[in-house]
């Protein structure tokens, strides 16, 4: 048998079907508020806290070849007296560090291609201490850059989250049983927040050379060849993105 609905009762229907649409929306409403909301208060604190600049890192050789000259002065001599004027133009707020290899020998071949040491951890304000921890060293050791490459990218940028950068002043290859060209290769594998600028101070070895550009070719660095305290003041301050002094004549009318 066929039932005839009332006009009362079909506006009764209509009305609960409004009902049930204003319920449904509202629920729909709300869960999408808590769904927002259900993101962790302090995420925009993260975000805002997040530190982008890049954090460099200095390894310095301080091989026994570094006693030897250019233009009058020993290479270590050198060195010293460029980073005594590019240090003070780095700002504050940046944060530096150096590491040193080649700074002691050993009684056996590991422990002297394992003489590489952070001398200086990275941190901001802290040019003057780099320059007073480097000028206090002494160039006698071998020359392990891959193990140097190693302890800074597995430890001495540990804890750091921004993007990091080696600049590696070095005057000759490697002399430890690694190559450093083998190893940025495999750590670029897994990562890309480091990138090494390599500067060959006074490398006279075309192996070595090519080493040491592989190293920064491959990081997406930059390789400098500095044969004196001019071009190694230049390739630092290009490195650093310094601005580089303007010397000029003033000439009257």
């Amino acid at each position: 048998m066929v039932k005839y609905t009332t006009t009362g009762d079909f506006m009764k229907r209509i009305l609960i079907f409004i009902i049930v649409l204003i319920s449904v929306f509202g629920s729909f409403a709300y869960a999408k508020q808590n769904f927002t909301y259900s993101t962790p208060t302090n995420y925009q604190n993260n975000v805002n806290s997040f530190d982008d600049r890049e954090k460099i890192l200095f390894i310095v050789d301080l091989s026994n070849s570094m006693n030897e000259r250019i233009t009058g002065k020993t290479k270590l001599q050198t060195a010293l007296s460029t980073m005594k004027e590019i240090l003070p133009m780095i700002p504050s707020s940046t944060s530096v560090g150096l590491r040193v290899y080649g700074h002691r020998t050993g009684f056996t071949p590991k422990q002297s291609c394992t003489a590489s040491q952070l001398i200086a951890p990275i941190q901001p304000n802290n040019t003057a201490n780099i320059y007073s921890r480097l000028n206090s060293m002494k160039a006698v050791g071998w020359t392990p850059i891959t193990y140097s490459l190693k302890q800074a990218a597995y430890f001495d940028f540990a804890d750091t989250q921004s993007k990091k950068r080696i600049i590696l002043i070095s005057d000759g290859g490697e002399n430890c049983d690694e190559s450093p060209c083998d190893f940025v290769i495999d750590l670029m594998k897994y990562r890309d927040d480091i990138r090494i600028d390599v500067i060959a101070l006074a490398i006279g070895d075309e192996q070595a050379n090519n080493q040491l550009k592989c190293v920064a070719l491959v990081t997406s660095g930059k390789f400098y060849n500095a044969n004196t305290a001019a071009e190694l003041k230049n390739s630092l301050q290009d490195s650093l993105n310094l601005q580089k002094e303007v010397q000029g004549v003033i000439l009257s009318k």
